[in-house]
């Protein structure tokens, strides 16, 4: 069959529709002119190449002649990937809430050429089925209303257009947000907490490693031991469940039911790098082994499967291999049992808790399938009870039986992996491999951390010093976004931390002045998701609210609020303030769905620690620091005096040795404490503050 336009893309998603015999066009202005030209509606579908049921549409509908020639006869159709353009995604997934109440890929848009939406859904089978349209309908109805009722789409494409615009005006509104805001973020998690299962809410259950980064600094700030344990217990449920994938290691997207057993099979880089954060702290602050053997695992995954030989981070593995949905991960109990010695299997079969009959449900059908997803319904201290066995010899036999059966994996097909770079997602890797290296003194996790960092400042910037987000075949492109700029002066600001070479604090700092110019809204407030100088989809918009990673304005008064701490510019954490006051309303209306606004409320609150060495002997130096920053102290940020420090801060330059000896000043609130020089009464400060 002869390709569409979606040959040429970089994109894995696109080049995956390249042969339906759907008329493709990528997002150009070309499809619009030919809409325009021909008078016909758009048909914009959105996904990315690792969704299942992104899949399931193509195979019943994209891949289907009678639906083809509808397409093509009828409408111009326009595929996007979410990824590669979350600006378009972000849009119009807001109308498809406004529509349906909910949303999700694949994201089905009807529009005008003039990019108004007048209809919005999901998935969307083929045929009629179970009340809801088929697609092969639904297209011709609306045919239909093109081409007779076309006042009324337009009087809806507009209404949408304007309730856009009002979401946007709705920033603004400000509320008193206070440490009681604080409380109130802890309150309403509380109130959601699974008790049962860990997690937040019921099914689908998604991995939240946010909520866990604000549980830990909560406990930090207040004692709070129950705080803490909503966490721990949360990660330990989530290690445990089918949602880990107990073989190869990493995580699965999310759980489909409470208990974290039964998946959607995608692995996203952005997931485990942001999970891998979250179990690296639990490791520092409780200092148990468990949670930092997760961390490790996690690395161990990055590494090994999402790793390119650049240096940097692919995006993504399919939850399908062979056109079902977890069929690499899932196993028959005879494949086990043919696979393993009668000792291993007696073992295995009781910590995985696979049945004869099988334990998977398939989604569609709620049905068993005969195969199983291996879990862990028991902690090791009651398997070590149950098998009659030794912890530390019952670890050891699960370490010969997990490498046995991934060899046996090894021979299936893999699922896809989506192979483009994306520069926020690398982004969170940097910092969970910073922070991992230093928290378990992993020299060579700092340098995997250097690499990708190296990678990104080599080939994701244009001519013009603007940064690209994604890098595919060769080809660095679209200009960034407002998560681009903000994840990675986060990631430069740890780099730094990790490592205290100033170019990468120097270049946090220029970065941030550019999105200072290129994204903030200096008339109303916030930040935009895109720069001004980039394409604008309908509406320019402002993003608050925390998902499963964090927004773009959280994550940027977070950048400013250190930055100013450990600079000492002012105007910084002014600017942090008014970001936060300009989101306040929504912000305040539920803080639990805002905790990375949150974590950078409570360091406005409570203050953070600034420690500013002056080294007598820099190696020295930087191994002690990397030590002091082994514990759990979010609040805490350091800063090496060097000639390139000295020269941008004026600061600094005050700041001397006393005598033969690195000299330490300890800050708080822009006022340092006097000069020391006795590592053992700075640790005994550090921790008395």
């Amino acid at each position: 069959m002869k390709p569409n336009r979606l040959i040429h893309e970089k994109s894995p998603y696109l080049r995956q529709h390249a042969y339906n015999p759907v008329n493709w066009y990528p997002w150009c202005d070309e499809a619009f002119e030919k809409a325009q030209r021909e008078d016909k509606p758009i048909f914009l579908s959105i996904g990315y190449s690792t969704c299942h049921w992104c899949h399931v549409m193509e195979k019943e509908s994209f891949e289907d002649e009678e639906v083809a020639e509808i397409l093509n006869k009828f409408f111009v159709s326009i595929k996007v990937d979410r990824e590669e353009r979350p600006d378009i995604d972000s849009i119009y997934m807001k109308v498809c809430y406004l529509f349906q109440n909910r949303g999700g890929w694949p994201l089905t848009i009807f529009m005008m050429p003039d990019k108004k939406p007048f209809f919005a859904d999901t998935y969307i089978p083929k045929e009629d089925r179970y009340g809801k349209i088929g697609l092969k309908t639904l297209l011709l109805r609306i045919k239909e209303l093109w081409d007779k009722n076309r006042d009324k789409i337009r009087e809806v494409s507009e209404g949408i257009r304007e309730t856009l615009k009002n979401l946007t005006e709705i920033f603004g509104e400000q509320s008193n947000l206070s440490e009681a805001t604080i409380h109130k973020a802890y309150e309403e998690l509380r109130t959601i907490y699974d008790k049962s299962f860990g997690g937040f809410g019921n099914s689908p259950k998604f991995p939240l490693p946010s909520n866990s980064l604000f549980l830990h600094r909560y406990f930090y700030r207040y004692k709070n031991q129950n705080a803490l344990e909503m966490s721990l217990e949360t990660l330990k449920r989530m290690r445990m469940g089918g949602i880990y994938d107990q073989i190869g290691f990493g995580f699965h997207r999310y759980s489909t039911d409470r208990q974290w057993l039964l998946p959607h099979f995608e692995k996203m880089l952005y997931d485990n790098a942001f999970l891998m954060i979250a179990y690296t702290e639990a490791f520092q602050i409780t200092k148990d082994e468990f949670f930092k053997i997760v961390a490790q695992e996690i690395a161990t995954y990055l590494l090994k499967d999402l790793y390119s030989p650049f240096g940097a981070f692919y995006s993504a593995e399919d939850a399908d291999s062979e056109g079902k949905e977890g069929e690499f991960y899932l196993w028959t109990y005879d494949e086990i049992k043919n696979y393993l010695t009668e000792e291993e299997f007696k073992i295995a079969e009781i910590v995985y808790s696979f049945q004869k009959e099988g334990n998977f449900y398939e989604e569609a059908t709620g049905k068993k399938n005969g195969k199983n997803i291996l879990y862990i319904s028991k902690s090791f201290d009651q398997l070590k009870e149950e098998l009659h066995i030794e912890k530390e010899d019952l670890m050891r036999k699960l370490e010969i039986i997990r490498n046995k059966l991934l060899n046996r994996r090894a021979s299936r097909v893999r699922p896809l992996r989506d192979e483009k770079i994306l520069t926020d997602w690398n982004s969170l890797g940097i910092i969970a491999f910073c922070k991992a290296g230093i928290a378990f003194e992993k020299d060579e996790y700092i340098d995997v951390a250097e690499k990708c960092m190296n990678f990104i400042l080599k080939n994701m910037f244009d001519p013009s010093a603007k940064l690209l987000h994604r890098y595919s075949d060769g080809e660095a492109s679209i200009f960034g976004y407002l998560e681009d700029y903000a994840y990675l002066i986060w990631a430069l600001t740890e780099l730094y931390f990790a490592t205290f070479k100033s170019q990468y604090l120097l270049k946090a700092l220029e970065l941030t002045d550019f999105t200072i110019k290129h994204f903030y809204d200096s008339e109303n407030g916030g930040f935009y998701h895109t720069a001004d100088y980039a394409e604008v989809v309908l509406e320019r918009i402002k993003e608050i609210y925390d998902g499963v990673i964090p927004s773009g304005n959280s994550v940027m008064a977070y950048n400013l609020l250190r930055l100013a701490r450990l600079t000492h510019n002012k105007d910084y954490e002014e600017l942090a303030q008014k970001v936060l006051n300009f989101f306040s309303n929504n912000i305040e209306k539920m803080p639990s769905s805002h905790v990375f606004s949150i974590i950078t409320l409570d360091l406005l609150i409570n203050g953070s620690i600034e420690l500013i060495t002056v080294p007598y002997n820099s190696e020295e130096e930087i191994k002690f620091l990397k030590n002091l920053q082994s514990q759990f102290l979010p609040n805490f940020l350091l800063l090496i005096k060097d000639s390139q420090m000295e020269n941008i801060f004026e600061m600094i330059k005050s700041f001397k040795n006393i005598g033969e000896n690195s000299t330490y000043y300890l800050c708080k609130n822009f006022t340092c404490e006097p000069p020391i020089t006795d590592r053992e009464k700075l640790r005994h400060l550090i921790s008395s503050i």
